[in-house]
This record gives C-alpha cells, structure tokens and sequence, in this order.
C-alpha cells in the first residue's frame, strides 16, 4: 500500500489556529472543572466526618440538602469514558463495556403554546429543513387546522394540528444528531418514490425519532454526512451565507496537471458563476489521479461540476470532512452519534470550520 504524502493531509487534519485555541480552552476549563468537584467531594467527606455521619449511611438528606446539591464529577468522568470509548480508571478489569451507543440528549426549548413561522414548525417536527418546509408550504403540500396554506410565515403552535402530505407533524422534544459515513448507491433523501435504498434505511436502528439528512450528496458521492431533527441547525449548515468547510477526496480518469490546480485556486467561471478552492493539493504524492479539495460552496456537484469543466471525469467522490466532522473510526455504512462538544461547536457555528466575514 502506498505511503500517503502530506500534500493533502497538511489541510485535511491539521487543525487551525482557532480550533486548536479552542481546544486548549475546552482542556483548561475541563481540568478546573474537574478539580473544583474533586475538592468539593473531600470537604464533604471531611465535613460528614467531623459530624459523625458514616459514609456507608449516606447522611439524612435534608442535612445534604442544606450543604449544596452534590456535584456531578463521578457520573459526568464516566459518561465522558464511555462516550470516548475509554475504561473509566475504577471499573472493574473484567466488566464489560455497553456495547449500544446512546445519544446525548438535546431537550429543545418548545413548548405547545409557543408559536413560530409554519415552516419552522415543519422543520423542528423533522419531516425536513426550513427552506424545504417553506417550498412545501407553497406547493400547497400543508393544511393547518384543516385548512391549505400557502404562507410559510403563518405562525402556528403545538395545539395546532400541521398536516404535511398526509401525515400529521408533532414537535420533536428531544434532539438527535448522528454521523454517517455514506457508502454508494444510497440516495440522500428521507424516500424515494422508486423504492431505491436511502441513507435512511442505514441508520433506522439509531433512534426512534424521525431524522433527515442535513444537505445532499449524489448518489455515487461517499463520506461524510450529518443526519439530525434539528431543524434549526440543519438551516445553518445548509444555508449558503455561512459557508461551511468541506474537504473531498477526488480520483480522477487522469493526472490531474498543476496549471489546473492553480486555476481551481484562482477561480473558475462555471454556468451558475464563479467558484474558487480554499485549498487543493495531490492527496498522494506519486499518483496525480487522487486529488484532494478544500471548497467551502454549497453549489449542487459543485465538486464535480469543477473538474468536469477542465476536462476530467471523476471515478470516485469521497467527502472526508464536513464542518469540521470528519469519518475517522467510522467504518463505510456505519455511523455513530455526535458527542456533546461536537454538537455545541456546530451550533455556535467554530470559527475553523465557517468562513470568516468580511467587515463592510
């Protein structure tokens, strides 16, 4: 197998000066976080001690009421070990770890009385993102109450019944958020009329709740993709103003010259406008086949659609990065859930993986 080079890798995994800023900070307020509770726990036991209370007896809660709530240390250390999939340090050698994955859990803050625009609704009950919603609504796909509508901003709430293409739409109350790594011949879509295989038929075991792919890849596209019922996140990441970071691994039918490299970086001018890399590079050094691409456009192929203009047809597609997620330890079908720092950088949108505004 062949040595890969850095070319590709120097913009693929290194991280970014704010990432690893932010990392560092995340470290640093872990360590306090977890001494503060470490420190809390002796004084509590110091503090029993000095009153007479045995530890085995667990105290009268009222006095433990009157001390402060207890910290989460112990449980939250062996969540994150199992979230990691590390031993937590006082398990036994011989205990068994779950073999199950579980979601963390989002509560959202909805309520039936809250009202919001109909296609927020639709988004937040996961049959799709706002933009979709928006188009169903004027397609006359949805009745509130019984009746058509036809304007996404109509403000509605839980106590209103939402009918969407037949099917009734309820308020999700708990998030899901999973990674998967798309294999071929999958399309990204929440059905198909055909009958052909969705991605949603690869993660139907996850969860119970009714989740639907944040954005699309073709049908030959592989890697990386998010699927959540999060309606609000999933128009973030899909919305083009904030051009969120994809990098692709692209084998080409030929070499791939370097006068066409520096023309992808430079910007090209395809049939919707212009398009420009952030980064391009040789993914592996002796074979000029392989490319890898840095874009942060969310253009249909756009991918695609830039090598086919110089000439090149793609043999394969693979997205080895969205947003900063990326299918490392994720085996091609499968997926895993997103843990709760992950979820946290998408919805504050990180600086490393969202172009940074220009100040006008």
């Amino acid at each position: 197998m062949k040595k890969r080079t850095d070319n590709f890798d120097k913009f693929s995994n290194q991280k970014k000066g704010s990432a690893i800023k932010e990392e560092f900070r995340q470290q640093k307020r872990k360590i306090k976080q977890e001494a503060r509770a470490a420190g809390e726990e002796m004084r509590k036991k110091k503090l029993d001690k000095q009153r007479g209370i045995k530890e085995e007896d667990g105290g009268s809660p009222a006095k433990y009421e009157a001390r402060g709530p207890k910290k989460p240390f112990k449980t939250a250390e062996k969540n994150a070990g199992k979230q990691f999939g590390k031993k937590h340090p006082r398990q036994e050698k011989n205990a068994k770890p779950d073999p199950s994955p579980q979601p963390i859990s989002f509560k959202k803050n909805t309520n039936d009385t809250e009202q919001m625009p109909l296609n927020k609704f639709i988004a937040h009950g996961g049959v799709c993102g706002r933009r979709e919603a928006a188009e169903l609504v004027k397609e006359g796909k949805v009745t509130v109450n019984g009746d058509k509508i036809f304007e996404p901003g109509y403000k509605v709430s839980g106590k209103d019944k939402v009918i969407v293409k037949g099917k009734q739409v309820f308020l999700q109350r708990n998030a899901v958020y999973i990674l998967l790594n798309k294999p071929k011949d999958y399309l990204t879509t929440s059905a198909d009329p055909q009958g052909r295989k969705t991605v949603l038929d690869l993660v139907k075991q996850a969860t119970t709740e009714r989740v639907y792919p944040v954005g699309r890849l073709d049908r030959n596209t592989t890697g990386v993709l998010v699927l959540t019922n999060d309606g609000e996140l999933a128009q973030k990441l899909t919305h083009p103003s904030f051009e969120i970071k994809k990098i692709y691994e692209v084998t080409l039918d030929k070499p791939v010259a370097k006068k066409d490299l520096e023309s992808i970086l430079n910007g090209l001018v395809l049939e919707d406008g212009p398009v420009k890399a952030d980064a391009v590079g040789y993914s592996e050094g002796n074979n000029k086949n392989v490319v890898g691409i840095e874009i942060h456009s969310g253009r249909n192929r756009i991918v695609r659609r830039i090598f086919e203009h110089l000439g090149y047809d793609v043999r394969a597609l693979d997205r080895v990065m969205f947003a900063n997620l990326t299918k490392k330890n994720v085996d091609r079908g499968k997926w895993r859930f997103l843990n709760e720092k992950e979820v946290r950088l998408l919805k504050f949108m990180n600086n490393s993986f969202v172009r940074k505004q220009k100040v006008s």
